[in-house]
């Protein structure tokens, strides 16, 4: 999820054969990370030892009244753990063990515990009961803070946790508080944290309200989501969950900013999910947009992967669009680093005839010698090589061969002199 090495080309597979490095496969699903301890005001302290918690501040005193019992001298720690739902306190010569059973024990501060590593455990820990009070309890404390808990290092999995156990009254009332604000729900997606409880938000969603609200929360911020490394995770979620109905905002506006999103590293991942969930009309629209900008978009370092995509769906509408822009440019598109790719995917599914066609405009130029000997057109040689069939195949090898003199011992053209398939 939160890597910034996303991989643009998580849908494309090189052929096995082929002498370039195999292309990893991309993953959308976020890793968890570990998550630094930080302070707040009135839990300035929280060391942990496995279950062990010491907390101190200017209003423990009040907390430990409060919730635990006894007012030992505040300028000595505080401490207390949580085994089996058993919490002892005491201070570093005495413990004194008071029983923590039930969420009512900590009923008032189950805010500031969420806000804490171990606390937010611990509150946590009380929807394993899968007791609807409990979830009462806990929401009715918290449901004011939810927007800052979501993009808490350790609310947020409080959050998370209880849009599991919520019913969908409870749920409707957190899509209203994070929705209340406009853009506040497209914040809270672009932060490291909060994208998380956005995603099993989208995950839970049941009511044709809930789901009416949250995208028209999302809706406006669709482009900065799609480009950022933690927002476009929430748009992919939206693919995987919601109907292609609900996600119509998405494909129409991937079709409107398509070149802006396809030469994005992380756009271009998300536009090629866009493209494999879409159908019908969401996805002739959003191919032929696309399609359009096809010479533009093969040469980009990004953008030649959603063509590449293109072109394996093999629509016919989309293809003679591409090709129609490719013809004439395949020689220049060969030498290219990037648009390379693109020609190789043309020669790998396409049919005979645009093979051919391909084939002979690169035996066409001038200085075809130039190619054999190119750092990147010297595979799409080696591609034609593999598909190239009868008097095609012959034609190709007589004009590798008539070179031979002068590229055999070139690094690049080495590889298709010494390639088996000049005899195949």
């Amino acid at each position: 999820m939160f890597g910034s090495d996303m991989s643009p080309f998580f849908g494309l597979q090189q052929n096995s054969s082929s002498p370039r490095m195999q292309i990893p496969e991309y993953r959308s699903e976020h890793f968890n990370r570990n998550v630094i301890n930080v302070r707040y005001p009135a839990f300035e302290a929280f060391e942990a030892s496995e279950d062990r918690l010491v907390i101190e501040g200017e209003r423990v005193n009040r907390v430990r009244n409060k919730v635990f019992g006894g007012s030992r001298g505040h300028n000595k720690k505080c401490n207390h753990s949580c085994e089996n739902g058993r919490i002892a306190m005491g201070n570093r010569s005495s413990s004194t063990p008071v029983r923590c059973n039930t969420l009512t024990d900590v009923k008032g501060h189950i805010y500031m515990l969420s806000k804490d590593q171990n606390g937010c455990r611990f509150v946590q820990s009380v929807f394993d009961e899968a007791n609807q009070e409990h979830v009462e309890i806990v929401f009715n404390e918290i449901i004011g803070h939810v927007n800052e808990l979501m993009v808490n290092p350790f609310g947020n999995y409080l959050m998370q946790k209880l849009l599991e156990v919520c019913n969908e009254e409870q749920r409707m009332c957190i899509i209203m508080e994070v929705t209340r604000e406009p853009r506040e729900l497209v914040h809270i997606s672009l932060n490291t944290h909060g994208t998380r409880v956005v995603q099993k938000l989208i995950e839970t969603l049941k009511t044709r309200k809930q789901i009416k609200r949250v995208i028209s929360a999302l809706e406006p911020g669709f482009l900065s989501l799609i480009k950022d490394l933690n927002g476009n995770h929430v748009i992919q979620r939206c693919l995987q969950c919601l109907s292609n109905e609900d996600n119509k905002f998405i494909f129409e506006a991937a079709a409107k900013y398509c070149v802006d999103i396809a030469t994005h590293q992380h756009g271009c991942c998300v536009l090629q999910r866009c493209i494999n969930h879409s159908s019908g009309k969401h996805q002739e629209i959003l191919v032929l947009e696309i399609s359009a900008n096809g010479l533009l978009l093969a040469q980009d370092a990004f953008g030649n992967y959603v063509v590449q995509s293109i072109l394996e769906l093999q629509i016919p509408s989309s293809v003679s669009m591409l090709l129609s822009q490719f013809e004439g440019n395949y020689v220049h598109l060969a030498t290219q680093k990037f648009s390379s790719h693109v020609v190789e995917k043309c020669l790998s599914v396409l049919d005979g005839h645009a093979r051919s066609m391909i084939i002979r405009e690169l035996l066409s130029a001038t200085h075809f010698e130039q190619l054999l000997q190119d750092p990147h057109a010297n595979y799409v040689v080696q591609t034609a090589l593999r598909v190239a069939e009868g008097s095609l195949h012959n034609l190709l090898v007589k004009a590798i061969e008539s070179h031979k003199a002068i590229s055999r011992n070139s690094p690049y053209s080495k590889r298709i002199f010494s390639h088996k398939l000049l005899k195949k």
